[in-house]
């Protein structure tokens, strides 16, 4: 059997015996048939990659089933295997198994563990299924698995309103994304009469120029046909616009929260993009707007990201930044390092995700970084650990000798930006070095705030909950909102709407010291193990795999036509100015010394700055009012139209004039008739008499008449 058919099935058959067994078969039996067929399909995963690496694999396509065969319509259900696909394989499946044994400490408590790994392992298939796609309804296929999966995991906790709420939010915006897709698939069957993606590549460049009749109006076809797709891609990779569902998706628990934002859900677009980009080549304006959406959402959610005082949130914002990130490179045509970016980019953001479910763990589920502080003491492995993301997500390094993984990825970027010459590569440019100045600030501002300083959880509501025992007998906190030992307790992460439930002041520092009587402890070791191999990818996958991905010769030969990779542009990046070169390092530097200004020298500055820009504060902190105004321009007109048909439609006029109406008039005859219905003969007898009476009259007037 080929092993990709059991890198694919594997994670399938471990979800439907959790699923199905549940209870039946206990918390233990789930974990360990759900976790073991993610490892083996792991194991499994990198001798493909490392086949690729080598150049000693190829390109192949191992079909499964006949699929559907319609009039033209005709395609299998086939996996391909290559190199894009080989870099997708070892990154769903490493993260994910990664975060299955992470959950076995995490959840331990949780009394729905089954139906946890199962939607875990679900996920982990439907992702599998996109990125070996061959055609695009099998891409489609998997991309509405994720939604479906994501739609489960988001709102696992459903007792919680706001995890119900989040999970609907997650489940709407982007099938407003795939609406986008759908059509985007439509329009390339029906130009090119296949959904074959070899075939539709293949043909792409000589519909280059041809024009389609859209909306009324005579357009590029390609142009088109790749915005379509690029509008679902925005959807599940939370670009500027479709993004609104991705900090809320903090609501899931914290490993769903890093299985979403570094491995599966939110590359699906960017790989989509990049499967495709053939298609994108022949579009400049696309390309155009890829770019421009990609650099504008990294700059939103970086401003965003500073001023956040969830842990997980900040990180959230961190992950839609990155994404920004990955799709200006695809823009200017650097497919390559997008990838490559969405490679490294996946261990150092579970790390940073997984550590701080650690921290959460520690402080008894408590988020607020406002209520944290010297906890690098208290859990020095989860500190070091995240210490080790932080440095990779802020591209630590030094020209010439090497650093961390986004010192290669996110640096590459920034310089390929550059290196194309065009006016909006430019423009991503300067985007991408501000953004990276505020994504060292606000990183080392939850580094700061976490592990240095004094401890100031003494107000924290949460740990006054674990030091005076008012929590559940499986060790969650309920708020009271359920009885003590419910299923699905409602509370066990609190992250809702941005804002603690303790008091909103900016900083940290207003916050009284002292620990309370409270000591953190270090997670148990099934947590631990993921943190480090997650650390050594942190560290490591930026030098160890950098020429393949973006050296012009090398990666030339590693990608073999998998994606549309531009050699002259790679090669390009290394006659870019030195200042190119320093500047995303200088933006690093920048980040972190004013982070090191603001939290260690003067202890009330950060909340000065926050009110002498109060308007920009606020600004920031409401998340550039997006959410507002989707709730004024979409949503309450969607409520004001659903209850006018609600009331109006519905109750005014069916109910009315349909079975309400019509009981109403058979009610009303039926008293008419009692009212007549007296039960004496002599009654009936006098009007039987009045009506021949009546009869007889009218005759003889119409006789008279004649």
């Amino acid at each position: 059997m080929n092993s990709i058919i059991l890198i694919v099935f594997l994670p399938l058959l471990a979800a439907i015996v959790a699923g199905f067994g549940n209870r039946i078969i206990g918390n233990v039996p789930a974990k360990i048939v759900t976790t073991g067929a993610l490892f083996a399909s792991c194991a499994l995963s990198w001798p493909v990659f490392i086949g690729f690496l080598g150049g000693t694999s190829s390109a192949e396509v191992v079909p499964v089933l006949t699929w559907i065969v319609s009039g033209d319509l005709n395609f299998d259900w086939a996996l391909r295997v290559d190199a894009l696909t080989a870099v997708m394989l070892v990154v769903v499946t490493t993260v994910s198994a990664l975060v299955h044994l992470y959950s076995w400490g995490y959840m331990d408590e949780d009394p729905d563990q089954p139906r946890f790994f199962a939607y875990l392992s679900l996920f982990t298939f439907a992702m599998l299924m996109l990125v070996t796609a061959n055609n695009l309804v099998q891409m489609f296929f998997g991309w509405e698995g994720v939604g479906l999966a994501s739609y489960l995991l988001i709102g696992f906790w459903f007792k919680k309103p706001s995890a119900n709420a989040a999970a609907i939010k997650a489940f709407v915006v982007n099938r407003v994304g795939d609406l986008g897709f759908m059509l985007g698939i439509f329009g390339t069957f029906l130009v090119f009469g296949t959904v074959s993606i070899p075939e539709i590549l293949e043909a792409a460049p000589a519909m280059a120029g041809s024009t389609i009749t859209f909306a009324g109006m005579r357009l590029d076809t390609m142009t088109i046909l790749c915005l379509l797709l690029f509008v679902g891609a925005m959807g599940k990779s939370a670009q500027l616009g479709l993004h609104t569902w991705l900090p809320d998706a903090m609501e899931g628990p914290t490993p769903v929260s890093a299985l979403i934002h570094a491995a599966t859900m939110v590359t699906a677009g960017v790989f989509m993009v990049c499967r495709l980009s053939p298609m994108f080549e022949t579009s400049p304006v696309a390309l155009t707007v890829v770019t421009i959406v990609g650099a504008s959402t990294a700059i939103f959610a970086a401003t965003v990201g500073l001023v956040q005082h969830d842990i997980k949130r900040v990180i959230a914002y961190s992950t839609c930044s990155q994404l920004g990130y990955m799709f200006f490179a695809a823009g200017v045509g650097a497919y390559s390092a997008a990838m490559f970016h969405l490679f490294t980019h996946a261990f150092f953001k579970a790390l940073l995700f997984l550590g701080a479910g650690s921290v959460i763990h520690a402080m008894h589920h408590e988020q607020d970084m406002r209520f944290y502080g010297g906890l690098r003491k208290e859990i020095p492995l989860t500190f070091w650990a995240m210490m080790a993301g932080t440095l990779a997500i802020t591209g630590v390094g030094i020209i010439g000798l090497g650093g961390f993984a986004g010192f290669y990825s996110k640096d590459a970027i920034i310089e390929v930006a550059f290196a194309s010459g065009t006016e909006v590569g430019q423009f991503a440019f300067f985007i991408g070095v501000l953004a990276a100045l505020l994504t060292s600030f606000y990183s080392w501002r939850l580094m700061f705030l976490t592990f240095w300083g004094t401890p100031r959880w003494a107000q924290s509501e949460h740990i006054q909950h674990a030091l005076h025992g008012h929590h559940d007998d499986a060790g969650h906190d309920t708020h009271g909102h359920e009885d003590a030992g419910a299923d699905n307790p409602p509370a066990q992460e609190d992250a809702g709407d941005g804002q603690s439930a303790h008091a909103h002041a900016p900083d940290a520092r207003q916050h009284a010291a002292g620990t309370g009587g409270y000591h953190p402890h270090e997670s148990p070791l099934t947590m631990l193990i993921p943190l480090i191999v997650l650390a050594t990818g942190a560290v490591f996958a930026g030098f160890l795999f950098h020429d393949k991905f973006v050296e012009a010769a090398d990666g030339a030969a590693f990608w073999a036509g998998s994606l549309a990779f531009d050699e002259h542009l790679m090669h390009a990046i290394h006659e870019v100015p030195l200042w190119v070169k320093l500047a995303s390092t200088v933006a690093m530097l920048t980040g972190l010394g004013t982070a090191i200004f603001m939290y260690f020298f003067g202890k009330d500055r950060p909340a000065r700055l926050a009110t002498t820009f109060s308007p920009l504060y606020n600004f920031f902190f409401n998340k550039w009012y997006f959410d507002e105004l989707y709730n004024l321009i979409f949503v309450r007109p969607a409520f004001w139209l659903g209850r006018l048909f609600w009331k109006t439609g519905d109750e005014g006029t069916i109910d009315r004039f349909g079975p309400n109406g019509i009981a109403s008039v058979i009610a009303s005859g039926s008293g008419v008739m009692r009212r007549f219905q007296s039960g004496y003969l002599y009654s009936y007898a006098l009007v039987m008499l009045l009506g021949l009476a009546a009869a007889a009259t009218w005759i003889i007037v119409q006789g008279a008449g004649a």
